[in-house]
């Protein structure tokens, strides 16, 4: 796989400011992506989610704007912005937005 990278190198980034909010949507931008794994930020708008599906990589979300109500194997659990969560390889997940938010998703391979 070819390594991608989506932001300018040796740049300080606000992350909240990389990926705007849309009317109805859930907007995301890949920051960086080889075969470890990748780097991408997603903005939610209200009512939106992303129904439940797992994945062959453990999943860190980093909350930068907003809460993020998240079910991971059964147990739901509220993410704010500065917060971290963890959802493992091959774990059934949701995300759910009961307002705007923004995440920070990085995944690697288990």
């Amino acid at each position: 796989m070819e390594e991608k990278r989506n932001i300018e190198v040796a740049t300080a980034h606000k992350l909240a400011t990389l990926v705007d909010y849309a009317e109805g949507a859930v907007v995301s931008k890949v920051l960086g992506k080889s075969a470890a794994g990748s780097l991408t930020l997603f903005s939610f708008d209200q009512g939106q989610e992303l129904s439940e599906h797992s994945a062959p990589f453990d999943a860190f979300v980093q909350v930068v704007d907003g809460q993020g109500e998240f079910t991971v194997g059964g147990k739901p659990v509220m993410v704010s912005a500065g917060e971290l969560i963890l959802m493992p390889a091959n774990i059934p997940h949701t995300v759910k937005a009961s307002g705007r938010f923004k995440m920070l998703l990085t995944m690697f391979k288990a």
